[in-house]
């Protein structure tokens, strides 16, 4: 009978602690995707400037968030994403981006 008791009371622990395993590595699928929005963005980042559409200080500055984030990225999946890493990275992904836009049509005095 005690050795019944301690299986399933080592079952339930088991059972218990699944949903806490899954939830800290369930993001990992998405993690890949935000490494490609980042990777995106690089380029579109170096085509912006390239073409003429941003300035070499606003394309070193987007650059320089854009390595952070991914830096970041690589720190929070080192050990699986958890929501709330998967919430921040997409959060600083989608600023990022609306920076980029709003660079790309900000003029500076470009003919663009």
């Amino acid at each position: 009978m005690r050795k019944v008791l301690i299986s399933l009371a080592i079952a339930s622990a088991t059972v218990v602690a699944s949903p806490a395993v899954a939830q800290r590595y369930g993001y990992g699928h998405q993690g890949g995707q935000i490494q490609r929005e980042i990777n995106q963005l690089e380029n579109r980042i170096d085509r912006s400037f390239r073409n003429g559409r941003i300035s070499r200080r606003e394309a070193v500055s987007l650059r320089r968030d854009a390595n952070g984030l991914q830096r970041d990225y690589y720190r929070f999946a080192r050990n699986g994403l958890d929501r709330g890493e998967y919430r921040n990275l997409q959060i600083r992904l989608d600023r990022l981006q609306n920076r980029l836009r709003h660079e790309r049509r900000d003029r500076d005095g470009r003919r663009w």
